[in-house]
Formats: C-alpha cells, structure tokens, sequence
C-alpha cells in the first residue's frame, strides 16, 4: 500500500504545480498562511514547514514585517534549489574524484565549445565575472586555498555566461566538491610556483580561445587545464578519460 504524503509535502506539490502551471511566477508572493491551510486542508503548521523546506532550497526568500517586500515571494533563481541538492548529494555519497572530474570535462568542455561558437552571439557582458575571477587569480599575494577557492569560482562563472540555468545549476553544486578535491590534492605539488604560472596561463588561454571563437580550441585547452591538475594531485589514480 503506497505512502501518503505528509501535510507539508501537500503543500510543496500544490505550489510546484501552480509553478509549472504559470499561477505563480518570480517576485509573486505565496498566498498567505491561512488561506493555503485552508485551500489545502491542513495545518498552518504544515504550510510553515513546506516553506522552510522552500527556502532552503532557495525557491523563495521569506521576510517579515508588513508592505510589498513582507512575507515569502518566489525569487528568480531557480537553480538555488538544485545547486543546493547537488551540494547535499555530494557530500552525502562521497562521490569518487574521478567520477567528479569525469563529468567536469563532460559538462565544461561543451560549455566553452557553446561560448565559443562563432554561430551564436557572444555578449562580452557575459564574460566579466570570468575576466574578473581572472584578474583577481592573477594577484600575487594568494595563498593556494585562496587561488584554488577562486579557481573553482572561474569554472562556475563560465557556466554562468553560457546563460544555461541548469548547467550552472550542476556547476555551482558541484563547485564545493572541486574546490574539495583540488585543496587534497596540493601536497602532491612538489613546485606550487609553476603550478601556479602553468593554472594561469591555462586560464588566460581558455577565455582567449573563447573570445576568439575557436571552439576547437576552448575544448582542447578547459579539457587539459582540468585533467593536467587531475594527473599532477592523483598520481596513483587511473584517469576517468
């Protein structure tokens, strides 16, 4: 005999339905407490529960207070909530390295080959957190937490210029594990100093091919920026590729 689902799941059915079904938008504000409770027949304690469980998925974002700001309104990101899941499954499953960069050079090669396109407009806009990420991994100062904690953000800004909200989704909930992987890795750096000139130049040289619009090129270079890291921190490991 199937489960029946909890009263604050009722309530997170209801409102993905009237999501799905274009009743509610971004910046539109859930119905009150009451009248949910009462639509639905349940408990405004189950409402409240349905809408914590919203939050943090980062569906929506909640204040209190009185005005048109007050109260819990759907906020445009909707890959807040996935980003999250994927954080949660990650850390969760301990998933092998491998497999981690296996789907990295999956996702990220097809996301600089995209931005690199020349049949599809590229908006310069789109690459300046990118460009900026770069300039700020090219300070001198960093420690190599702090390089590779920036590095991670690169990759994520670069799924964020290729406007795919789902892709960025997957990238940023994958960004912790990276990160993760790339600081457990440093001890196997012999030479952090060439290390370091080797990551920058491959940075500086994926965002070239990008802009050059060298998709061959963009592909190639993300694909042995990741994997020359891989090869280097995990030297007793077979490659996933």
């Amino acid at each position: 005999m199937p489960l029946q689902p909890r009263a604050w799941e009722i309530v997170l059915r209801h409102i993905e339905r009237e999501l799905l079904d274009g009743k509610l938008r971004p910046g539109d504000h859930l119905p009150p407490e009451r009248a949910l409770a009462t639509e639905l027949g349940v408990g405004r304690s189950s409402v409240r529960e349905a809408v914590r469980v919203l939050e943090g998925f980062g569906l929506i974002r909640t204040q209190t207070g009185s005005g048109p700001s007050a109260g819990a309104i759907i906020i445009a990101t909707p890959q807040g909530g996935m980003s999250a899941l994927m954080r949660l499954q990650v850390a969760a499953q301990g998933f092998p390295v491998a497999d981690i960069v296996q789907t990295r050079l999956l996702l990220e090669t097809q996301i600089v080959a995209g931005l690199a396109d020349a049949g599809s407009p590229l908006d310069p806009v789109s690459l300046g957190a990118a460009e900026r990420l770069l300039a700020a991994m090219d300070v001198d100062t960093l420690t190599p937490a702090e390089f590779l904690a920036l590095d991670a953000q690169f990759h994520v800004a670069l799924a964020e210029a290729s406007g795919n909200q789902v892709v960025t989704a997957m990238m940023a909930g994958l960004r912790e594990a990276v990160e993760s992987y790339a600081l457990a890795g440093l001890p196997a750096v012999t030479d952090w100093a060439t290390t370091l000139r080797r990551l920058r130049t491959e940075h500086h040289g994926i965002v070239e091919a990008i802009t050059a619009r060298d998709a061959t090129a963009a592909s190639t270079r993300i694909h042995a920026h990741i994997t020359g890291y891989y090869t280097e921190t995990h030297p007793q490991e077979t490659p996933p590729w």
